[in-house]
């Protein structure tokens, strides 16, 4: 099988697990309104909303000094659809948090659980990753089963694509869209309109099928990350 049947074969599970096809943003709800934190929570040293759009920026004088998030508490992330765009600096190290936890013995805004990994050198956008967890679940370009009942660790059982060529998909210092999809054990991660990772989940003891949604400032030199347009929809199994 050459390698664009394969991608369009992968896709194609997918969809059978997934459940469903990509819902329309019509039938998503706007869970920022572009003039307030209302219902978001985090360090406001960090975050602010400014021109429309949620910033999270350290400084020189003001650094962060373990990753912190900006938490929605408007809702959960079971089976669920997330739309957002972001921008960031060159340098940045950022994410979307999802079906994660709070570790309040970590810190008030510290974070555990499953994140679609973002960086401004887009080194690692795409990819599907696991904060203080399991780390690294499905580079970008991978569709990964995850553990089970038999054991064994990450089994790659797809390609969406090489590394290279689905980095040139990505915009470097301008506004890209994830699209984030979630069915039972099977997540899905696409930016800009392509599939960049997914994974069917069966690490029962490890995986997570519910929690808290959040965004992330990464650790580092002084950075600046914008998100804006975060549409949500619930899914009911």
């Amino acid at each position: 099988m050459n390698k664009a049947a394969l991608r369009r074969a992968c896709v194609a599970a997918l969809v059978v697990f997934a459940g469903a096809l990509p819902a329309q943003s019509r039938d998503f709800a706007a869970i920022f309104h572009g003039r307030t934190l209302t219902n978001w929570d985090g360090d406001p040293t960090f975050w602010r909303v400014e021109n429309g759009t949620i910033i999270g920026e350290s400084t020189p004088e003001k650094r962060v000094t373990q990753n912190t998030f900006l938490i929605w508490r408007g809702g959960t992330t079971g089976d669920f659809e997330l739309k957002i765009e972001y921008r960031m600096t060159a340098n940045a190290n950022s994410g979307v948090q999802y079906r994660s936890s709070v570790l309040a013995n970590v810190g008030q805004w510290a974070m555990k659980g499953y994140q679609a990994d973002l960086d401004g050198a887009n080194r690692y956008s795409g990819q599907i990753y696991e904060e203080r967890g399991r780390a690294f679940l499905a580079m970008r370009g991978s569709f990964v089963r995850i553990g089970g009942a038999s054991g064994g660790g990450n089994t790659p059982i797809g390609s969406f694509g090489d590394d290279s060529t689905l980095k040139t998909l990505l915009k470097p210092g301008d506004w890209n869209s994830l699209h984030i999809i979630a069915r039972g054990n099977t997540i899905i991660q696409i930016v800009n309109g392509r599939t960049m990772s997914a994974i069917v989940d069966e690490d029962e003891q490890g995986r997570a099928m519910d929690g808290l949604l959040g965004l992330q400032i990464h650790t580092g030199q002084p950075m600046k990350i914008e998100f804006r347009n975060v549409l949500f929809r619930a899914v009911q199994r």
